[in-house]
């Protein structure tokens, strides 16, 4: 009889272990440190920036999975969605918010306490996010590339292919005003300077695309910049190919629209951008203050160059510029 006792209530402490066990596991689980990924991209669109994101955190000693979870919040290209997923990032009481150019004030407005690392190609102290770039104070610093600033330059790299051509375009995404209104500022001012006349054409959508290009058509523009934006950046492949159809010569900021069939791309790599994301990222989560953290500038620039696009397009690249590319794709 009590050795039937001892088995029951051995049985009884196995049956509470097991049940324990996966609470546990939970209890372990949620004590995991949270990152907020706020983007204004679709959870489907440029793979390779997410990737570059990951590898920043594991060069801190963060995996996605095993000691760091992350909450993505994406809008879907419409911007007007960042303020209520930032809300519900900060309602989620997570330790770090991630948020790309149009994202980075909807996240600041939703939160004083928790830190945010922007990525961004608008001036961080002009957008208001920051106080001084060496030291941001509050709760945000991040990461800067050259995103505005090369517009004119990208002006100049086609008026050099391109030129006996008299007049030019920019595509601007008008739903993203903190950079649409410096880029139009900037290219009017170094159109002129280069003696262009030049047409802002806005696109903010899918739908919009067909009838801007359209529209260069009917004005005989001599080449189109693509201004810097993220919904124009996860649509890369698909403005490469419709310049192309077109016969538009195009340039933009990111290699990928060269190596798709653009003409063109001169700027920063946005790989790096979300590797140095993921590296602050990281180290906020290890302690470090944002306040203290300087805003890091990607300052380094690279032009690409399609030959086939060029020679599809009936153009002869000057050798000057050849040589000055640092990738030539052929």
């Amino acid at each position: 009889m009590q050795f039937d006792q001892l088995r029951r209530r051995a049985f009884i402490t196995i049956l509470g272990g097991a049940a324990a066990w996966p609470i546990a596991a939970g209890a372990q689980q949620s004590a995991l440190p949270v990152i907020g990924f706020l983007n204004s991209r679709g959870p489907s669109e440029d793979a390779y920036i997410l990737a570059a994101f990951r590898q920043g955190l594991k060069e801190t000693g963060y995996v996605e999975g095993q000691n760091v979870v992350v909450e993505y919040r994406f809008a879907q290209n419409q911007y007007d969605r960042l303020p209520v997923l930032a809300t519900d990032l900060v309602r989620r009481q997570v330790a770090v918010i991630v948020a790309n150019t149009p994202a980075a004030l909807p996240a600041k407005a939703a939160t004083t306490t928790i830190p945010i690392v922007f990525l961004t190609s608008v001036d961080p102290v002009e957008m208001k996010l920051i106080a001084s770039l060496n030291r941001p104070g509050g709760n945000l610093t991040g990461v800067t590339v050259l995103g505005v600033e090369i517009g004119p330059k990208q002006l100049q790299l086609l008026h050099e292919v391109i030129p006996a051509a008299t007049t030019m375009a920019v595509l601007i995404n008008p739903a993203n005003p903190a950079i649409a209104e410096a880029q139009s500022r900037d290219m009017h001012a170094a159109a002129r300077t280069l003696g262009l006349a030049a047409h802002v054409l806005h696109a903010s959508t899918e739908r919009d695309f067909d009838m801007v290009f359209a529209t260069l058509v009917q004005l005989r523009v001599g080449a189109l910049a693509i201004g810097s934006d993220p919904f124009f950046t996860s649509r890369t492949e698909q403005l490469a190919a419709l310049a192309l159809r077109h016969a538009v010569p195009a340039i933009f900021q990111f290699r990928e629209f060269a190596a798709a069939g653009g003409l063109m791309s001169y700027g920063s790599s946005i790989r790096d951008t979300y590797r140095l994301g993921g590296i602050y990222a990281g180290r906020i989560l290890k302690g470090e203050n944002p306040a203290d953290l300087p805003v890091q500038q990607s300052t380094k620039v690279e032009l690409v160059i399609n030959m086939k696009t060029a020679k599809a397009l009936g153009l002869t690249v000057p050798i000057t510029l050849l040589g000055r590319a640092d990738e030539v794709i052929e």
